[in-house]
């Protein structure tokens, strides 16, 4: 993100200047395969990387996706996987988006719900957007202001909704209010977010910050009817905004998608609704389902990463599949908490330990080795993030399969020269992790480390297991499987959600172990900052701050390896997502 200051006063706005300006070109103009023709396609690996694969208008048919274990939650006020954020547009509309074409134009920020992005005032505190006219609910009832306000309202009460963001829950003016759940018909207190008018949502904030069109662009922001809310339960069935709408919803199993007919292409730029259907089967076992997918027996693998372990051998060693595959770095960082909380890793050198002891190579091949799973990391900000600092505090480039000395000396310091034990934890659907504490407890076991392993499923990881800090610490989680891609491409939208102590709450947590002060003052200062090469200066210093605390291992800049059947329509990575843009999928 690029901030623009005005001199005639602070106001600030997310116009992402130097996007737009590389966007001349943009890879959007380009694609393989015939426009609206069913021949079999000429097709390249990493094609779909820069340009739209497969291009069509074509309508009908469902498109079948799957995906290994379940969502965190299809509730737009209660989820936080990229992909399901990813997936939510299918139904929902939020105030912003970001486009859904290829490359860096992909990564600009539109009006969805909104007309337009939102109008500063008041030195960036201030924030105004005019809904578009015409917008309906499933049912055909109008979407007014209020369905914006009661939607971010209700997200706020993390005890209902503990899985979403808490932005809006630390950057609002809130003056108490904790959400309609425990404040019935109490809405009209809610001044955080006013409505003057059916078509005008003014959010106003404690402190400035220039990136809000950011925080419109969450599912949060996408409209709830307040007669329809069934807090917990509302993830069954989301009132839709978007071309597609719930039929059905078995619960850990099964969603089905189908047109929704109060949708209206007049008011949605951006999206088409090309297929008949959406079919999601939930809870796959990883392995058979990218078996599925390789054989087009589904069309889509609904994660953030790709094919799995196994799968890649196949993509990657043959070329008659691996013309159909796309692989890219994204802004994401595969890592593992140490948790500060759980003995001895209150000491900031039983930490250090594990940051020497650590084999990166060994990690680097959990997640596919630098063909697929990407690059050894040195720190925890992704190389490719604007106003990346090249920093090596552990000296992991010379060292990359780790620094066993080092890692002794540290726990002599930490008063455990032998070493000691504790337990990591993984999410069970996903192969790399559980690859990843094996190789922790193969590595980490040179020097007297002993890890216990126990997975955990992805949808409650963060509700009820890893993200739960009581849990954590009564089930001696000392180190705890982990990843992490930005909310959007700007320092605040990687960090502050993971390295911010702030934030962290009873559940639902997605920074699971850092407390650092200094860290928390250095967030409050980017986030203030207008001036864009100072602002990155400082996302550089809360990166070594990061890395000097050691509450954070982290081992690989990632890229994804994903897999297109050659039916699929309209494919391209998205640039935003770190994955396919689900939004133009259309099949055969």
């Amino acid at each position: 993100m690029k901030i623009r200051s005005k001199a005639s006063a602070v106001a600030m706005t997310a116009t992402l200047a130097v996007v737009v300006s590389a966007c001349g070109g943009g890879g959007g103009s380009k694609s393989t395969g015939g426009s609206g023709s069913d021949d079999k396609p000429a097709s390249q690996y990493n094609a779909g990387v820069t340009q739209v694969v497969n291009p069509s208008d074509k309508t009908g048919g469902t498109l079948h996706m799957g995906m290994p274990g379940d969502f965190d939650s299809v509730d737009p006020g209660d989820q936080y996987y990229g992909y399901a954020w990813n997936f939510s547009r299918f139904y929902t509309r939020a105030l912003t988006m970001f486009k859904p074409v290829p490359g860096e134009e992909g990564l600009q920020l539109v009006g969805d719900l909104a007309e337009d992005l939102g109008k500063p005032s008041d030195g960036g505190k201030t924030w105004t957007y005019k809904l578009r006219k015409g917008i309906k609910f499933e049912d055909g009832s109008p979407v007014t202001a209020k369905d914006v306000k009661y939607a971010v309202a209700r997200s706020l009460d993390k005890d209902i909704l503990p899985s979403g963001p808490t932005y809006f829950n630390d950057w609002l003016d809130l003056q108490g209010y904790t959400g309609p759940y425990k404040m019935k018909d109490k809405l009209d207190d809610f001044k955080a977010v006013e409505t003057p008018d059916d078509y005008t949502v003014v959010f106003h904030l404690k402190k400035a910050y220039g990136g809000f069109d950011y925080f419109a662009m969450l599912p949060q922001t996408a409209p709830v009817p307040a007669a329809k809310d069934t807090g917990s339960k509302y993830k069954e069935h989301p009132v839709s905004t978007g071309p597609y709408m719930f039929k059905s919803h078995e619960l850990t199993k099964r969603i089905e998608l189908v047109k929704n007919p109060n949708w209206d292409p007049a008011t949605d730029p951006n999206r088409k609704q090309l297929n008949d259907s959406v079919e999601v089967l939930l809870g796959q076992n990883e392995d058979d389902l990218d078996q599925r997918l390789l054989s087009g027996k589904i069309d889509i693998k609904i994660n953030s990463t790709g094919v799995a372990a196994n799968a890649r051998k196949t993509v990657l060693t043959d070329p008659k599949v691996k013309q159909y595959a796309d692989s890219a770095p994204i802004d994401r960082t595969w890592f593992t908490n140490i948790n500060g909380d759980v003995k001895p890793f209150d000491n900031i050198h039983c930490r250090k330990a594990v940051m020497y002891a650590a084999d990166r190579s060994a990690l680097q091949g959990a997640y596919g080795g630098p063909d697929a799973g990407g690059d050894i990391a040195l720190s925890l900000m992704p190389s490719k993030m604007t106003g990346y600092q090249k920093i090596d505090p552990y000296g992991v480039e010379a060292n990359p399969t780790g620094d066993i000395a080092k890692a002794k000396e540290e726990l002599t310091a930490c008063g455990q020269p032998n070493g000691f034990s504790t337990t990591i934890s993984y999410r069970n659907e996903r192969a790399a992790e559980k690859l990843t504490a094996e190789s922790l407890q193969q590595s980490l076991g040179r020097v007297g480390i002993k890890l216990e392993i126990k997975g955990y499923p992805q949808g409650d990881y963060f509700k009820l297991y890893a993200g739960k800090p009581d849990f954590a610490k009564k089930n001696n989680l000392g180190l705890m499987v982990y990843g992490w891609g930005a909310d959007y491409p700007e320092g605040f939208g990687f960090f502050q959600q993971i390295v911010d102590s702030r934030v962290i709450r009873d559940a639902g947590n997605t920074n699971l172990s850092v407390k650092d002060p200094k860290i928390d003052t250095l967030i409050d200062q980017a986030a203030a900052e207008t001036d864009a090469t100072k602002r990155n200066a400082i996302w550089a210093a809360v990166d070594k701050e990061v890395m000097d605390s050691a509450y954070i291992l982290p081992y690989v800049w990632a890229h994804g390896l994903f897999y297109r059947p050659p039916t699929l329509k309209n494919v391209f990575v998205s640039q935003n997502w770190g994955m396919y843009e689900y939004l133009t999928l259309g099949t055969k």
